[in-house]
C-alpha cells in the first residue's frame, strides 16, 4: 500500500470526550485531515516538543528518546497503519546499523516520539477516506513554514485576556511548576500579543 505523509497540524481539547484532547494530522499538500482523540499526558508530551519546552526533568518521551539515542537506535518513520472500532494502531519503524525493527504503539505516544526525533508521519488511503476530514478547498493546507495550531478552551482564553500582565507572568510560573505546559503555551501566547 502506498503511503500518504502526514504532519501535525493542531492541538486542542476534545469536543466529543471530557479530559481528552485531539490532534489534527493534515495531509501533506492536501486537503485531508485526520483528527485522533488522545489523553492529557499525550497531548502535554506532543505540545512540549512542538513549543521546544524543555521541562526541568525529562518527560516519558524524552526519557525513551534519550534510551534509544544510547543504544544507537534511530526512530525513521511512524505509521498508523491500522483503524478498529474507532481506535488507531500504529507502528514505529527502527532502525540501527544492524537491522530494522518495527513496534507496535499507541499512536499518541508514536507522534510524541515522532515530533521529538523529527521523523516522517505516515498513514494509508484507507485510513484516511474511513476517518479523515476533506477541509474545503478555501482553506489552505498548513505549510511548512507556519505555526502550529494548539487551542485552548474558549472559556480559558476570555479569562486569559482579561488578566494584567503581572498576572499572567505569575500565573505563567504557576502553570510551570504544575507541568501544566498545555496551559503555559496558552498563557505564553498571551503575554506574546501583548508585546
Amino acid at each position: 500500500m502506498k503511503k500518504i505523509e502526514l504532519e501535525i497540524v493542531a492541538l486542542s481539547h476534545s469536543i466529543t470526550q471530557t479530559h481528552s484532547y485531539a490532534v489534527v494530522l493534515g495531509e501533506m499538500n492536501g486537503l485531508r485531515r485526520l483528527p485522533i482523540v488522545i489523553g492529557g499526558f499525550e497531548a502535554q508530551a506532543i505540545a512540549v516538543a512542538l513549543e521546544h519546552m524543555h521541562p526541568s526533568r525529562p518527560l516519558t518521551h524524552d526519557l525513551m528518546k534519550n534510551f534509544m539515542n544510547a543504544f544507537g537506535v534511530e526512530l525513521q518513520e511512524i505509521i498508523i497503519n491500522d483503524l478498529q472500532e474507532g481506535i488507531f494502531y500504529s507502528k514505529l519503524v527502527c532502525f540501527t546499523d544492524n537491522d530494522t525493527v518495527e513496534i507496535d504503539s499507541r499512536t499518541s505516544d508514536a507522534l510524541a516520539l515522532a515530533v521529538r526525533f523529527g521523523c516522517p508521519i505516515y498513514t494509508y488511503e484507507n485510513i484516511l477516506e474511513n476517518a479523515g476530514i476533506l477541509m474545503e478547498d478555501s482553506a489552505s493546507p498548513k505549510t511548512g513554514g507556519e505555526a502550529i495550531g494548539i487551542e485552548e478552551t474558549s472559556g480559558s482564553k476570555d479569562d486569559l485576556s482579561a488578566m494584567s500582565v503581572e498576572t499572567l507572568n505569575n500565573l505563567l510560573n504557576e502553570v510551570l511548576e504544575q507541568e501544566d505546559y498545555i496551559r503555559a503555551i496558552a498563557i505564553r501566547d498571551e503575554l506574546n500579543k501583548r508585546k
